[in-house]
């Protein structure tokens, strides 16, 4: 399994000028012996046939509410339903318009006058049109982006006002950039969901029948209590199933709104801010760049390059650039490449985008191999206890019928002849009542509960935070500047140069607020750096902007490492600036700018000057970047549209500048958070478009590399690419730092681990993000443990439970344990266990433990010793009582149908009171001291207590319905210390050592290899 780890729902802006951005890659051990019913690998992008074959090739017992924590199979198909009828009603639209297009150029028909719309001169139906039937013509008409930006008020440089009132008009004229959401399912959906539990609805009639015969045959003054104490018991069970499933529909849709609540910059009032998507308004000039959604539908401003990936909502693989001839954009496509400024015209349910999403149920999140694994596990325990409960049916019903049953006095429940029907009736359905509710106890659908739970807790709980980067060397004139931003250093032509070229070579941007106030600096982390920089070197970023005109830019590009810009200036000369990776820069240069305003030609030592600087910035952990520039001649630059789109900017015989190192200092508890995860058994990887030596340095810096001798864990993204796969994998193993890569090698390199086994996740925009790699890890491990937890306690349940009304039932025809009290087990083992142990916090215990598999047992190792010790013990102890019981309490001398019911009522308050003790051992299975952190689990409290009260009102208020009877305080303390035993008994376990290796393991390995063997054996 692999997971690709994100961070907050806000976004953080790539640091393109970095090339790559750093990655923290980490993997483990692959489980050798990973093979079973359940194990698949990958559900990602598994076809919705498969998912479907997969869940009808096990016997699902109530599959609706089995699968309710999974995706949603039907959902999926309305989904891609919708998608095709708004693909086809859009491209319908588009043919007609095209059609009548035609017939209006032939009769000439003109564009109709945009309609006043409130304060603005155009409504939102012609901008739906516009954009919709991506209508050139009327753009044309409305005067070009230009005159439609009049037409709504904003100024295609500054952006809106942005103010209040301004927003406000704009809403009402267009509306919000949000959709009417399909309203989550009630509260009494889930109640009837739940009451189509096939074993409920058994028991519901169960009930009815019983409550029919109880009162005809003793009266409705007491005959109720066997058939009402079942149908309440049920109902118990219903409610509580259906407001934990609807608190868990309500926490998927706040996720679910989190993951849609995307933040983006937007230009309002000159300056850029970040805003929700949701608070986008029509008129708004929104920039674009390489892996953002386009958030509204809108019209391009201008772009350098700009590809978008439509198929989305066309349907088609094509990516479509866009330019003036093509400047439609539609909600919710992905930039591909390029960058660009757009204006919004069209949001939320006047986009396609928004009539999809409008149109869609909510999203059920990606099915995991866990959760699919996990439902697999709970299916295989549904079948044992639906084995169990047919052999116990089986059993009771022959021995009733054969005259082998026999009430608390001794004599036989059946007579052939001489029972009345109405006596054996309701003896049959108390006998199928019982074995349908071993079904329910044995059908552990606490386990995708306890699933959704953890994930969505731990979920909550994992942020993100952004670093400052800055400028803290600069080569210029030949010469280091000491400080960097010494301006009294450079001569008027070198601060010039530098200043236009940062300014016209950048996409971020530099807001100066009218009324004086700091300047405010917004783009990637490099981006802002140089800027800031730039600034204290006197740089007025608006002023340089508008004294020149773009011609054409070239967007920085993580395979080259560079970008460029080509601008014409007002006495007609053509600049093209360069900036990125300094080496890279550095060898496109030929001449440089030396301290006296000449340009000189690059000559050897000088080269060899500047590549010992980068080395040395290098060796200092910093992030190297070259400013370079060339004049052009006009004449040569492309005249011509479609020309200059295709005109490669000339990246030779470049004047370098300037070369600064920037520093992105790492955040304090970087080192230990690397450190945390290598003890854990994770190898940390650093990815990085920097080059090898500030890499090497930076990876020292955070303990990725413990030492200078590490050569051997070094490697460049061009080496490694150039290997073939085979010797890619090899070198994959050893490798802890990649340089000067490119996404496709980051691509490579977790392909090449995962073909060794390994599991592998990625994270973050760089060394910065180790501490989120920490808690990935520490949060992914707790996930897996807190499942652990709760299988540990489900499956001693079970185990106890089942064994001891199966034995009970064969040896004496009778089960200890009825169904009012198998149900109250229920309700204790699946609902309140899996809310008392799937939201226990991670702690750093955690991170000593090893590596888990692709395929974990989650039985084997530390849950699987503790499990067997509590559910023998368990067995052992009620056995006996069920047996002995008598005996041992002296009961023998008193009535028999009330020794029986003080005895089982003993078995009973033991039973739940075993298993209260065990949620204690639960919680720590791999640790001695159970109760660490128990003071600030308030759930686990809660939920133990309730259970507590819960069970003293049940054993000594509700005896007519549960069969129970008032115990003394002497069976109370029998009920305590049977209990409390298994505290010192899984504190003995815990001291068994458990061998790393399952056994089942050691079989199936011996298993493979006389296959393997026997098959050599044939082929010869």
């Amino acid at each position: 399994m692999s997971s690709i780890f994100k961070g907050s729902p806000y976004r953080r802006p790539n640091d393109v000028e970095a090339g790559s951005s750093r990655s923290a890659h980490s993997d483990n051990d692959y489980d050798e012996f990973s093979d079973g019913p359940f194990n698949i690998t990958s559900t990602k992008n598994a076809p919705i046939d498969s998912l479907r074959r997969w869940r009808q090739a096990a016997l699902v017992l109530n599959a609706s509410r089995r699968f309710r924590y999974t995706l949603d199979l039907k959902k999926q198909e309305e989904k891609k339903q919708v998608l095709s009828t708004i693909r086809t009603h859009a491209q319908a639209i588009r043919a007609a318009y095209l059609f009548k297009q035609a017939g209006e150029r032939e009769n000439g028909t003109a564009v109709p006058e945009p309609t006043p719309n409130g304060d603005f001169a155009i409504g939102p139906e012609q901008l739906a049109s516009l954009t919709r039937d991506h209508n050139l013509n009327a753009l044309q008409e409305y005067g070009g982006i230009n005159g439609l930006s009049e037409l709504l008020k904003t100024n295609l440089e500054k952006g809106i006002q942005g103010d209040d009132s301004d927003l406000l008009k704009r809403r009402n004229a267009f509306g919000s950039n949000t959709y009417p959401r399909k309203k989550g399912r009630s509260f009494w959906r889930f109640v009837w969901e739940a009451c189509q539990d096939l074993t409920l609805i058994i028991l519901i009639i169960a009930a009815v029948c019983s409550l029919a015969l109880g009162i005809k045959t003793e009266g409705p003054k007491e005959g109720w209590y066997d058939g009402g104490s079942i149908a309440f018991a049920v109902m118990l069970v219903i409610v509580v199933t259906a407001i934990s499933d609807y608190k868990q529909s309500l926490q998927f849709q706040k996720l679910d709104e989190e993951k849609r609540n995307i933040h983006l910059e937007v230009v309002r009032g000159g300056r850029r801010v970040e805003i929700s998507i949701y608070d986008i308004v029509v008129g708004d000039v929104i920039p674009l760049n390489i892996g953002d959604q386009v958030p509204a539908d809108g019209i391009l401003i201008s772009g350098h390059s700009l590809a978008i990936d439509e198929s989305s909502m066309t349907g088609e693989s094509d990516i479509v650039h866009k330019d003036m001839k093509q400047p439609f954009l539609m909600s919710g496509c992905k930039v591909a490449d390029g960058s660009g400024k757009m204006l919004a015209t069209g949001v939320g349910i006047n986009t396609e985008w928004g009539l999809l999403m409008a149109n869609l149920s909510e999203d059920t999140g990606e099915e995991t191999p866990l959760q699919v694994r996990l439902n697999g596990v709970a299916t295989f325990i549904g079948f044992v206890g639906l084995s169990v409960a047919f052999a116990v049916l089986v059993v009771l019903i022959v021995r009733y019928f054969t005259g082998h049953t026999t009430d608390p006095n001794g004599a036989k429940q059946f007579i052939a002849g001489k029972t009345r029907a109405s006596h054996a009736v309701d003896d049959v359905i108390k006998i199928v009542t019982v074995a349908v509710t071993i079904v329910v106890v044995a059908v552990p659908e606490g386990l995708p509960l306890a699933v959704t739970l953890t994930l969505a807790y731990s979920m909550k709980k994992m942020m993100a935070d952004k670093a400052l980067m800055t400028v803290v060397e600069a080569y210029v004139g030949g010469r280091k500047i000491d400080p960097p931003d010494s301006r009294s250093e450079l001569t008027d032509t070198q601060t010039s140069l530098l200043i236009e070229g940062v300014a016209v070579n950048a996409n971020g941007s530099v807001y100066t607020p009218e009324g004086g106030g700091d300047v405010e600096v917004s783009g990637s982390p490099t981006e802002k750096a140089i800027l800031n920089w730039a600034i204290k070197l006197g740089m007025n970023f608006d002023a340089v902007r508008s004294g020149c005109s773009i011609v054409h830019v070239f967007p920085f590009n993580s395979e080259k490492k560079r970008g460029g810009v080509a601008i014409s200036l007002p006495d007609s000369k053509v600049h093209i600036h360069w900036k990125g990776a300094a080496e890279i820069v550095l060898a496109a240069c030929s001449r440089y700018l030396d301290s006296n305003d000449g340009i000189v030609a690059m000559d050897e030592e000088k080269m060899a000057f500047f590549e010992k600087a980068i080395e040395s910035m290098a060796a200092g952990s910093l992030r190297c970047v070259a400013i370079a520039y060339r004049s052009y001649e006009s004449e040569k630059v492309p005249t011509n549209e479609e020309e200059l789109a295709r005109w490669a900017l000339p990246e030779n015989d470049l004047v370098l500048l300037a070369i600064v190192g920037i520093k992105d200092p790492c955040r304090p508890g970087v080192k230990d958070s690397v450190l945390l995860c290598q003890k854990a058994g994770v190898k940390v990887r650093m990815v990085t478009g920097d080059n090898l030596k500030t890499a090497k340095a930076i990876a020292l810096e955070c303990g990725i590399l413990h030492s200078d001798m590490d050569a051997s864990d070094l490697i460049e993204g061009k080496v490694f690419r150039e290997l073939s796969d085979t010797q890619r994998e090899e070198v994959a193993e050893k490798i802890s730092v990649m340089g000067r890569s490119s996404p496709n090698d980051k691509l490579l390199l977790v392909q090449a681990l995962r073909r060794r086994g390994h599991v592998v996740a990625v994270t973050g925009d760089g060394t910065n993000d180790a501490p989120a790699l920490h808690e990935v890890v520490r949060w992914g491990r707790s996930v897996y443990a807190n499942i652990q937890k709760f299988i540990q306690f489900q499956l001693t349940v079970n185990v106890a439970a089942l064994v001891i009304n199966v034995v009970a039932a064969v040896s004496s025809g009778d089960v200890p344990l009825n169904a009012v009290q198998l149900l109250w087990v229920n309700l204790i083992m699946d609902t309140l266990g899996a809310l008392a142990l799937a939201t226990e916090p991670p702690t750093d215990h955690l991170m000593h433990r090893p590596p888990v598999g692709r395929s974990p047992s989650f039985n084997a190792g530390i849950v699987n010793c503790p499990c067997k010790f509590q559910a023998v013990y368990q067995v052992s102890v009620l056995l006996v009582l069920n047996f002995q019981g008598k005996k041992i309490l002296h009961l023998n001398h008193e009535n028999s149908e009330h020794a029986n019911r003080v005895k089982n009522t003993l078995i009973f308050n033991a039973f739940v009171l075993c298993q209260i003790f065990n949620e204690f051992n639960a919680r720590k299975p791999d640790e001695f001291n159970i109760f660490r952190g128990l003071s600030r689990n308030y759930l686990f409290i809660g939920i133990v207590t309730i259970t507590i009260v819960l069970q003293a009102i049940i054993v000594e208020f509700l005896g007519k319905f549960a069969k129970t009877v008032q115990l003394s305080w002497k069976l109370w303390l029998v009920s305590i210390a049977i209990g409390f035993i298994s505290w010192p008994l899984a504190f003995l376990a815990k001291l068994i050592p458990v061998p790393e290796t399952p056994v089942s393991s050691f079989f199936s390995r011996k298993k493979s290899n006389r296959q393997r063997n026997q098959s050599i054996i044939e082929k010869a």
